[in-house]
């Protein structure tokens, strides 16, 4: 059963996506087909032919498929209610789309798509969190300019994230803490003491000892940590998706590489308290992320997105504990969480918040996501992102705060290194900055330069 939505009375919203032929293109796709009052009118990606397959296989008509390579034909196309294949932006026709859906994944090609929509009238909704962390700002003052908007695509952590925060905060609930978990969970079989997170599986037979918390948190999530040492649970993915969230709710990260607690969902509350309170925070209003730890047949937390604010009168929040809520055991906290992320599922959302101007917040550069060498690299080093957590070897993300530093527009952003070499060597912990590299994409940089000297020279955003 589907119930009638008033988004369904409103006129076809015709929308181009970037990035088609992956998993997240595919989710949004297939959930179009439910939602027919928008429509995928332009479908940009250098495999063509495997966009036809996955259209295909989504049932799609062929006929109701077309290939363009250039401006006109696609106009044509979308005119005759066809979607439109395209291998790159060279074929867009601007006045043909009112939404752009950013997914490429790319710094250079994600700004140079959304800020060409931006400039033709055309709404964004930016999936591709790697760009946001370079050009967000650029692109938030570009589109508020032109009276448009520019908005993180529901579906995924940062998006949803923003949609929590902003949920607490108009029930006027004391923000301590936002986060999410990391994409995978832990799973532990006690039997056993393996513990298998994607995939892999590894032996930690402490782990089994240290289900529970105990008086000393910090002491038991060190222990935590060692046990599944052998299994990587941060991910550059992770820090990208925090500085999102960052850069638009003021949040920083409490320590530069974020905490990464293997906790269990009810533990959140005690874990994320101030450190006189037991917890592991330095400060309040801290972004992060945890490994979700979990046993065989017990609910995930999906990769999902939590809060942990500060409880008011004892009685209202000892009742809530009753009914199954999450309130440290010191009864000052509580953890307000939603265990998912739908990716494409979710975006029909977005794109509705676009056309009707919804009001969000903007970005502003409060957080920086930085590169700091964990290997010497030498002159002439590449710098490639790569790999399933979309990460640069021999380089660590780190969330920095630019009012902390000396230099803040020398600092190089993670995501705009993609495709630049050193030009110097860095010695291992050494962040690099732009004057220690050569080759990263020009528009790019001057966006990021615009957006961060605006940020570094007005005294409210310090």
């Amino acid at each position: 059963m589907i119930l009638h939505h008033v988004s369904r009375t409103r006129a076809p919203v015709r929308v181009a996506l970037t990035g088609a032929n992956g998993g997240y293109g595919r989710t949004f796709l297939a959930q179009l087909a439910l939602t027919p009052e928008i429509r995928p009118a332009v479908l940009v990606d250098p495999d063509v032919a495997g966009v036809r397959r996955m259209l295909d296989d989504l049932g799609y008509p062929a006929e109701r498929v077309g290939e363009s390579a250039d401006p006109e034909t696609t106009a044509r196309l979308v005119r005759e209610g066809r979607t439109a294949l395209l291998a790159s932006a060279d074929a867009l026709d601007w006045a043909s789309l009112d939404v752009l859906v950013e997914a490429c994944g790319r710094v250079a090609a994600g700004y140079g798509y959304a800020s060409a929509a931006l400039a033709h009238g055309t709404h964004v909704v930016m999936v591709s969190k790697e760009v946001d962390t370079v050009v967000g700002v650029a692109l938030g003052e570009l589109a508020a300019a032109n009276g448009l908007s520019y908005l993180p695509g529901d579906g995924d952590q940062p998006a949803n994230l923003l949609r929590l925060v902003d949920w607490v905060s108009a029930v006027g609930l004391d923000i301590v803490a936002i986060g999410k978990a990391g994409e995978y969970d832990l799973e532990l079989d006690p039997v056993t003491g393996r513990v298998t997170q994607a995939g892999v599986t590894v032996d930690a037979p402490a782990l089994a000892g240290l289900l529970e918390l105990g008086d000393d948190v910090p002491g038991t999530l060190a222990r935590r940590a060692e046990a599944v040492r052998d299994l990587k649970r941060a991910a550059a993915a992770d820090h990208c998706e925090m500085t999102v969230v960052a850069t638009r709710t003021g949040a920083r990260a409490d320590v530069e590489a974020m905490h990464y607690p293997v906790a269990r969902i009810a533990e959140l509350a005690d874990i994320y308290a101030a450190r006189e309170d037991g917890g592991i925070l330095a400060h309040d209003g801290v972004v992060d992320v945890f490994s979700a730890l979990r046993l065989p047949g017990e609910a995930s937390f999906a990769g999902g997105v939590f809060a942990v604010v500060c409880t008011g009168d004892p009685a209202t929040w000892e009742l809530l504990h009753g009914k199954g809520h999450v309130v440290s055991r010191d009864g000052r906290y509580a953890c307000v969480y939603w265990p998912y992320h739908y990716m494409g599922v979710e975006t029909p959302l977005t794109v509705h918040a676009a056309v009707d101007r919804a009001p969000a917040p903007r970005a502003r550069w409060t957080t920086l996501l930085a590169a700091r060498a964990t290997d010497g690299l030498a002159a002439g080093t590449e710098l490639r992102v790569q790999g399933h957590h979309h990460e640069i070897d021999g380089v660590a993300p780190v969330l920095l705060d630019p009012a902390a530093l000396d230099d803040p527009e020398g600092v190089a952003p993670y995501y705009l290194l993609d495709g630049a070499r050193l030009t110097r060597p860095v010695e291992p912990g050494g962040l690099i900055g732009l004057d220690d590299v050569e080759g990263v994409d020009e528009p790019a940089l001057a966006a990021y330069r615009q957006g961060i000297a605006g940020t570094t020279t007005n005294g409210d955003d310090r």
